[in-house]
């Protein structure tokens, strides 16, 4: 499996991969999910997949080559727009080649794609493009995509990501991101690829690929496991049967009449009957004790 996360933000662009494959518990291997088609000065883009890797695989080879029926290829296209549209026929080209052969032996034809970048004095521009070769553009009110493995990521996106937010915090928040997910999900690992993309400088502005010893990544790990649970252990615990009049942080007023959903025994069927035990107070208990 894999984690892809990619943000579109009013400086650029930030793109970041895990490099792990998986096929089985014994099948692991590592390979690159990210790949940049560029011109320096004239365009930059950044391509990641996640899904059956022989089909990302084949998709990259054959947009790089890919030249439509009216001249259109990754290097010549005047959008970012146009760029998604050919990746999505390339998309649908591999299909039609490979499904029916991949069906035979069980195999859906399974891949996702983020696609993101610049093209001459365009605004920065990312695509999600789908096993059917259709696709969506991140907006304002969304302002990334992921793929893979998503669930573990996305909360600390939400919190902190907006169109506003720096490149650096970005790219910090990805790396939390990915943490997380590295966390929880043994299918996703190391090395990463993190790519920073500056509005306006058809270049790639930062490039590095991290691994176990990366210093940045480490204080990461470490840095953000130990002041969540400093705010965890900073939080009050829940006040239950109080008025919420009187004091702070009631989880459960005591003129609450919610109960559970108890569930009914059938009809017929013997229910035991626990036996009643008195109550004793903790000086009984202690008396009791000494006897």
């Amino acid at each position: 499996m894999t984690y892809c996360v990619a943000m579109r933000l009013d400086a650029g662009l930030v793109f970041l991969s895990d490099s792990r494959t998986n096929a089985g518990v014994d099948q692991v291997g590592t390979f690159r999910k990210m790949s940049v088609f560029d011109v320096p000065g004239d365009r930059t883009m950044v391509m990641m997949t996640a899904g059956n890797l022989s089909i990302s695989q084949s998709i990259r080879q054959l947009v790089a080559d890919y030249v439509s029926a009216d001249g259109r290829s990754i290097w010549n296209v005047t959008s970012m727009f146009e760029a998604a549209r050919l990746m999505g026929d390339v998309v649908r080209r591999v299909h039609e080649r490979d499904a029916k052969a991949l069906a035979e032996f069980g195999i859906d034809f399974n891949v996702s794609i983020i696609l993101g970048g610049q093209i001459g004095a365009e605004r920065c521009r990312l695509f999600q493009i789908y096993s059917a070769g259709n696709f969506i553009e991140s907006h304002d009110e969304n302002t990334y995509f992921q793929i893979g493995e998503a669930k573990y990521g996305k909360p600390i996106i939400d919190r902190v990501i907006t169109p506003a937010t720096s490149l650096d915090d970005a790219a910090k928040c990805a790396l939390i991101s990915m943490d997380s997910t590295l966390r929880s999900n043994v299918s996703v690992g190391l090395p990463l690829d993190l790519l920073v993309y500056e509005q306006g400088a058809l270049a790639i502005t930062h490039f590095v690929t991290i691994d176990q010893r990366n210093q940045y990544f480490q204080m990461i790990r470490n840095t953000w496991g130990d002041q969540l649970k400093q705010v965890f252990e900073g939080l009050d615990k829940p006040v239950w049967d109080a008025a919420p009049d009187t004091r702070d942080n009631v989880l459960h007023a005591s003129t609450a009449t919610a109960k559970p959903m108890r569930v009914p025994a059938p009809a017929g069927v013997a229910v035991a009957t626990a036996p009643r035990v008195p109550l004793q107070t903790l000086a009984q208990q202690f008396t009791d004790g000494q006897q």
